[in-house]
């Protein structure tokens, strides 16, 4: 009888720990995942990560150097935040994947400690994505330190929660999808397909919802972003939490290639979302040659051409972006609050004209012609 009920017991925790869909240790989707590079003893995943995040690190070191003095020249807190979040990203990503390939995975604490290094990954990122989306949305017309670092402390406590949350499953809960029994080990496995299928859908909806903001009534209630390239970066996202949202609903219905597509999409946001974010809010800024200028004043009439080129996904331009010295280099405001005149000053300073003229145009210029120009203006 003991050993009915003992039985019973056994099948019932296989049960529960087995409650979503097996997929053979041999499937491609499923190798991909943890097989070796015989020579070097290296997962084929982290080197299909690694070398990715690798070219792009390289780009960065070769732009840094004009990417600061850029930073130092536009003095915007918002753009050195992206541009640190970048840098942070791409080096945590890096660093997981070399700490991984040096791991023995026949210890079982290689185990723990890989698994952990893709939360805090993870952790990261999903940081990031959120910020991002809050100053385009929020925080972005705001040039103000304190404001944005309530919001990155806001999301990465966010952040830390899901985080923490998806550790737990990880640690309590291992889904049987990413078990190897094989080498006796378990691969990352998103907090399991449910938890993974839950979050998917969930920041799919959400990205959705900016996307149709622009076509409600809001319009007209909300700064929304103008810029495309930002509803692109949105829409990105949303297609890639989507597929992937389908993917893990494939496996919970028992079809095995749904592991390829959420494979598919892992790879893609661990290789091409930094990229994504620094396309998207710092490539133009950083090649427009005259951003040290742009930030120095409010932009004129002759400035929209580049504007665009150079705003936050919010902006029309960098008008809206306003500083101390924003409010000195307005055009004629200097002088609203002195006794002179445009006209005024035009007859007062006989240098003043041929200072706004080029060096061409003031060729033979002498005071003796000034002086009657000014004579007859005053008669």
């Amino acid at each position: 009888m003991e050993d009915t009920q003992s039985l019973e017991t056994n099948r019932l925790q296989s049960h529960l720990m087995n409650n979503s869909t097996s997929v053979d240790e041999e499937h491609v989707c499923k190798l991909v995942l943890y097989t070796e590079i015989p020579s070097i003893n290296v997962r084929v995943w982290d080197v299909a990560i690694l070398i990715p995040n690798l070219i792009f690190m390289m780009y960065l070191v070769t732009k840094f150097s004009r990417a600061r003095l850029k930073l130092r020249a536009a003095n915007s807190p918002i753009f050195f935040t992206f541009y640190c979040l970048v840098l942070f990203n791409v080096f945590t990503s890096i660093l997981r994947c070399l700490i991984s390939m040096t791991l023995d995975f026949s210890n079982l604490a290689a185990d723990s400690i890989n698994i952990t290094l893709w939360i805090i990954v993870k952790c990261f990122f999903l940081a990031t994505e959120m910020s991002v989306v809050v100053f385009a949305l929020a925080f972005g017309h705001m040039e103000s330190r304190s404001s944005i670092r309530y919001v990155l402390i806001t999301t990465s406590f966010i952040s830390l929660a899901y985080s923490a949350s998806q550790g737990a499953l990880e640690i309590f809960m291992p889904d049987s999808i990413f078990r190897i029994n094989s080498k006796d080990l378990n691969l990352f496995g998103h907090g399991g397909i449910v938890f993974w299928l839950i979050s998917s859908v969930i920041f799919t909806m959400l990205y959705l919802l900016i996307l149709v903001l622009p076509q409600t009534r809001l319009r007209e209630k909300l700064a929304l972003p103008v810029n495309r390239s930002f509803y692109v970066y949105v829409s990105l996202l949303a297609n890639l939490n989507g597929i992937g949202s389908i993917g893990c609903t494939f496996l919970l219905l028992a079809i095995k290639e749904g592991l390829c597509i959420v494979d598919v999409t892992t790879f893609l946001y661990f290789t091409l979302f930094t990229p994504l974010v620094y396309v998207t809010f710092l490539s133009s800024f950083f090649s427009v040659s005259q951003s040290s200028i742009m930030f120095s004043y409010k932009a004129q009439n002759d400035d929209r051409v580049e504007e665009d080129t150079v705003s936050l996904p919010h902006q029309p331009s960098f008008s809206s972006l306003k500083t101390d010295s924003d409010y000195i280099y307005q055009t004629d405001n200097i002088y609203n609050n002195t006794r002179f005149s445009v006209s005024d000053r035009q007859i007062a300073n006989p240098l003043y004209n041929a200072s706004l003229q080029s060096p061409d145009s003031i060729t033979g210029y002498s005071m003796d012609e000034q002086t009657i120009d000014i004579e007859e203006q005053k008669k």
